[in-house]
């Protein structure tokens, strides 16, 4: 059944409006009319069965048959900070990513960035990554869309340390030495609902003094596996590793 993240605003007791591009997408694309059924996510609440009562041009009105109970959301809260990289490798990250259950994504200007963002074409890619954002959600049935932060630089970067339980620097030279921490080894040390920082370089890597500043800072360097990972994918590994730990193998503490 087809899912539609929905602005508590436009929610009123048992009725709920969809607007935005939402309408077009139920009328043009799933061509769907008075009586059929999707299902709605409220914000705070979550996700409800609903009817179509009423179709214009500008909303669908849908009356709430049901509350639904689910919750495909990862236990942890991940936000993954991921560095700038050439063509759509960010919006790749963000879409898997979203798939793969990540709380939250940050970009950052990192040292060996290629890509640039100035002011104006910053916010016009937040823009179009939360649309991502929000389109993943959808597909993947999760009950929240991730939120998508505006572009930081490094050092404020490092001051979102206090924010978190665990922070966590993907470095790519832990796959090349004989002495490295597994990954393993701080996902055995994660509990429910922590929050977890992982810091993701760009295609030529982290530069000596990022590396130095946040292993400063306290963030744990670890290996993702022992081979070298693309910029879009070593997210996709964490998230993944993530998910095996403590949904696939019934994790509860």
């Amino acid at each position: 059944m087809q899912r539609y993240f929905v602005e508590g605003s436009n929610w009123e007791n048992k009725r709920l409006w969809i607007t935005g591009e939402d309408v077009h997408h139920i009328l043009r694309v799933m061509r769907m009319e008075k009586g059929d059924k999707l299902v709605g996510i409220h914000p705070q609440h979550g996700p409800a069965r609903c009817r179509i009562s009423e179709v214009t041009s500008e909303h669908v009105e849908c009356l709430v048959e049901e509350w639904l109970e689910e919750n495909r959301e990862l236990p942890v809260q991940v936000s993954i900070v991921q560095s700038l990289g050439k063509g759509d490798k960010l919006e790749q990250v963000v879409q898997k990513g979203t798939e793969l259950g990540a709380y939250t994504f940050i970009p950052y200007q990192a040292d060996r960035s290629v890509a640039k963002w100035d002011g104006k074409k910053a916010a016009k890619k937040i823009q179009r990554l939360q649309k991502i954002a929000k389109e993943a959600s959808e597909q993947s049935e999760r009950i929240r869309i991730p939120e998508i932060h505006s572009l930081l630089s490094f050092q404020e970067l490092i001051y979102l340390k206090e924010e978190y339980d665990w922070c966590i620097l993907a470095h790519a030279e832990e796959a090349r030495s004989e002495s490295f921490r597994p990954l393993a080894s701080i996902l055995e040390r994660i509990k429910l609902d922590e929050k977890v920082l992982v810091v993701f370089g760009p295609e030529g890597g982290f530069s000596e003094n990022e590396i130095s500043d946040l292993v400063n800072a306290g963030f744990l360097t670890v290996r993702l596996g022992p081979r070298i990972l693309r910029m879009e994918t070593a997210p996709l590994y964490f998230l993944s590793t993530l998910s095996y730990q403590f949904e696939e193998r019934g994790k509860n503490s």
